[in-house]
């Protein structure tokens, strides 16, 4: 299938290029094959943030009233209707400090957490959520799939092999 999505990365805390030099290329990756797995026809295109702790806690306050940053952060575009053509999907942020925290605590690599939270985050943009079980479940065994396309393991084991 056609690449269906456009992913613009947007590096604003330039420490994620000296922690992960290659996070833009991995976040593309993971997002073209989510896209890729659900075999959509929908194009779109997506804005990603590069940032760190401090912005993701401001963003998580304003967006979510929580007082704390956060790994990923998910913002689906409102849609338009009679909008056929390539229409804006949403913006996405990762924090950096939070990114590298969570991935040495759950024994994993930056660059596989990352690729997983890009594919999270995207699948939150296609209308995707795990506020009750049966969702969450599902976005998770989707999350699997497309990590496994990609050779990396399941994130949710607690040791990454």
């Amino acid at each position: 299938m056609e690449n269906q999505v456009l992913v613009d990365i947007e590096v604003e805390h330039d420490d994620w290029l000296d922690v992960l030099p290659n996070a833009p290329y991995l976040i593309q990756t993971a997002i073209e094959a989510t896209f890729a797995h659900l075999e959509t026809s929908q194009q779109a295109d997506i804005v990603v943030l590069l940032t760190d702790d401090a912005e993701m806690k401001d963003l998580n306050k304003q967006y979510r009233q929580k007082n704390a940053p956060t790994n990923v952060l998910s913002f689906p575009a409102p849609k338009i209707a009679g909008v056929t053509d390539i229409a804006h999907l949403g913006d996405m942020a990762l924090g950096l400090e939070t990114c590298v925290r969570e991935a040495k605590e759950q024994n994993k690599t930056l660059a596989n957490h990352v690729t997983h939270l890009s594919i999270h985050g995207a699948l939150h943009l296609l209308g995707y959520d795990h506020m009750v079980e049966a969702e969450a479940q599902e976005m998770e065994d989707l999350e699997r799939e497309v990590l496994k396309s990609l050779n990396i393991a399941d994130p949710y084991l607690t040791d990454e092999t």
